[in-house]
């Protein structure tokens, strides 16, 4: 029976370990990304976050791994503090229904991405944040540091050279948005930038903590306001219509909470004004989606009652 929690969310997380260790046919990892490739794809770590910084944990909920596309969350957060509505004029708020590295699309939209979560998206994104900063996925890497208050946390630059050496379609991306007029900073500097910021290594405490202004309605761990309470709400909707991949809808239904997930395994979900989540387990679905990741997270709604809905 589904009840809002108060006390100590540890033995629900250690109740979702005991069920997801027994869970069977857990996915492959990434496999076009040959870093990713090789780890074992039952690992498994989970930890929630309460406003405070208060952190749970259980499994390997404070190994580092590939943070991959979750970190998309925290670039977009960044640009929109620094450029507002002007974001929106560059990439748009809507699900793509089509794989996360899709051309086709760009055709008939004249180059403006579906969203700020699809590569293509990303990628205009993080030309937003290099052209307002200079150092895109340096001032990602120091915001990060900050609110997770781990300033180890750094790249993992064997991850950022696997993923330039295959990075043929985020580059036709990149080339065909700047055909366009929107992308301004030189492509190969742009993806230098983009490879590098999906290669930063965190663990699930690091973004769950991380992930706690998206909960306090815009407000980072020192008090001071990065996002209005709006712009807040903005980022949220869009993790939860459009973070999941082409599984968004899907996930809304089983988990209920604004998410982005990240092809290394990650996922990272907010229930705004209570707590954040970060759930870990290397292997994914067929649209990129952490298996275990995804019935760990409705687990934990299901058990403790709190989602948006």
């Amino acid at each position: 029976m589904a009840q809002s929690f108060q006390q100590s969310f540890l033995p629900v997380l250690e109740r979702i370990g005991e069920e997801i260790e027994a869970l069977a046919g857990r996915g492959r990892p990434a496999d076009y990304i040959p870093a990713l490739a090789a780890v074992d794809p039952n690992r498994f770590g989970m930890a929630v976050a309460e406003l405070d910084g208060t952190v749970y944990g259980v499994g390997e909920w404070q190994q580092p791994f590939s943070t991959q596309s979750v970190t998309k969350v925290f670039t977009l957060a960044l640009a929109l503090s620094r450029e507002g509505e002007e974001l929106w004029e560059h990439v748009g708020r809507e699900p793509s229904g089509n794989p996360f590295n899709s051309l086709v699309q760009l055709e008939y939209e004249h180059g403006i991405p579906r969203n700020p979560f699809i590569n293509a998206g990303a990628l205009v994104v993080t030309d937003r944040l290099h052209r307002l900063t200079g150092d895109a996925s340096g001032s990602l890497r120091d915001f990060l540091r900050a609110e997770s208050a781990n300033p180890d946390l750094d790249f993992d630059r064997d991850v950022a050279a696997s993923e330039t050496a295959h990075g043929d379609r985020n580059a036709a991306l990149a080339h065909f948005m700047a055909s366009y007029g929107n992308i301004t900073t030189p492509v190969p500097t742009l993806l230098r930038e983009y490879f590098r910021q999906c290669a930063i290594e965190a663990s699930c405490a690091d973004l769950a903590v991380a992930t706690g202004f998206l909960a306090r309605h815009g407000i980072r761990a020192d008090g001071s306001r990065l996002l209005t309470r709006s712009q807040a709400k903005q980022v949220n909707a869009v993790m939860m219509t459009c973070g999941t991949y082409d599984a968004a809808g899907d996930f809304a239904y089983r988990v209920g909470l604004p998410g982005k997930s990240g092809v290394g395994g990650a996922i990272i979900a907010v229930v705004p004004g209570r707590c954040t989540l970060c759930v870990w387990s290397p292997g994914l679905d067929d649209r990129g989606n952490s298996v275990a990741g995804v019935a760990a997270l409705d687990r934990f709604t299901t058990i403790t009652g709190l989602s948006v809905f």
